[in-house]
């Protein structure tokens, strides 16, 4: 198939534009590249560097007429989002727009959109989360992909595109930024390997469901074939608390040193995993990854990256 990623030069998008191309896709990435990374798209696969709110954009993607398109674009940080909700808005809710008018303009037949399940839902009524939970999220970024879905949906049906919303936990794996927000594994990991302080926000009670990236793209690539829309969480279906991963690192890495605790951060959600029964049965799909297997090679991948 043709098929277009965007932000398919960051951490998930490139892991996904890697599959789409392994498994004989013709793949178009559009990524700005202010936190992707050139070097991380395959040859195979072309870039185009542009905006997701670039007037251009509608061009693009008639020229490309791709059969499918995932949007993996966003801004994903929460604590960046509370002190910059209008910049969050921005490139969540109008370059989703933009992207989904570009789409039903070209005639997209598919439209997979990469949401969040760990912002989304606030502090649960429940556990594990459901997708039937309400939506009452405590951050910008949460409120940017609640909106980010609505037109989603409404412009989806109004076109008559296939839309699939994957709702994300906490992702990590090889090629995260630990210099990032998002992604906490990569930053205790990069801290633990320099022996450097380890700074924890809150006691460390938090949990968060914590899945594989590999696992994240097999989603991927199943939403593709999906033959109705649908909304599906992401995860694991189980909670880890961040002390609990701290220890895990701990072995991963041979680290010595207690961490440092600060006070918690305002958005940030105490206790959240995913009920991932949906995808199982819509898409076909499971977490195959243990938490402890995906830290242990996140953290090989991540010490050979620094001996090169």
């Amino acid at each position: 198939m043709r098929v277009l990623v965007t932000g398919g030069a960051g951490f998930i998008g490139s892991h996904l534009t890697d599959a789409l191309v392994g498994a004989g896709h013709s793949v178009t990435v559009v990524d700005d590249l202010s936190t992707g990374r050139r070097a991380q798209v395959p040859a195979k696969a072309n870039l185009v560097q542009m905006d997701i709110l670039n007037p251009a954009l509608g061009s693009l993607v008639a020229e490309t007429a791709p059969e499918a398109v995932f949007h993996l674009a966003a801004h994903a940080s929460v604590s960046e989002s509370v002190r910059e909700p209008e910049h969050d808005a921005r490139v969540n809710v109008l370059g989703t727009l933009k992207v989904l008018r570009a789409c039903a303009g070209a005639g997209v037949g598919r439209f997979v959109f990469s949401s969040t399940g760990g912002a989304l839902y606030g502090e649960p009524q429940a556990l594990p989360c459901t997708e039937s939970h309400p939506v009452r999220p405590l951050s910008p970024y949460g409120a940017s992909k609640a909106a980010a879905e609505a037109y989603v949906h409404a412009l989806g049906q109004d076109s008559g595109m296939r839309t699939v919303i994957l709702r994300y936990a906490n992702v990590y794996g090889p090629g995260q930024d630990p210099d990032g927000e998002a992604g906490v594994v990569a930053i205790f990991a990069a801290r633990m390997l320099a022996g450097e302080a380890v700074t924890v926000f809150g006691d460390g009670e938090q949990q968060r469901d914590f899945v594989h990236v590999a696992d994240v793209v097999d989603a991927n690539l199943r939403a593709l074939t999906r033959s109705e829309d649908g909304v599906y969480n992401i995860g694991t279906g189980v909670g880890t608390s961040v002390k609990e991963l701290f220890a895990s690192l701990v072995r991963a890495t041979g680290y010595s040193r207690a961490p440092q605790h600060v006070p918690a951060r305002p958005g940030d959600v105490g206790r959240v995993w995913l009920d991932v029964s949906a995808a199982r049965a819509g898409l076909g799909w499971a977490p195959r990854t243990p938490l402890e297997v995906g830290i242990g090679a996140t953290v090989e991948s991540m010490r050979a990256n620094r001996i090169q």
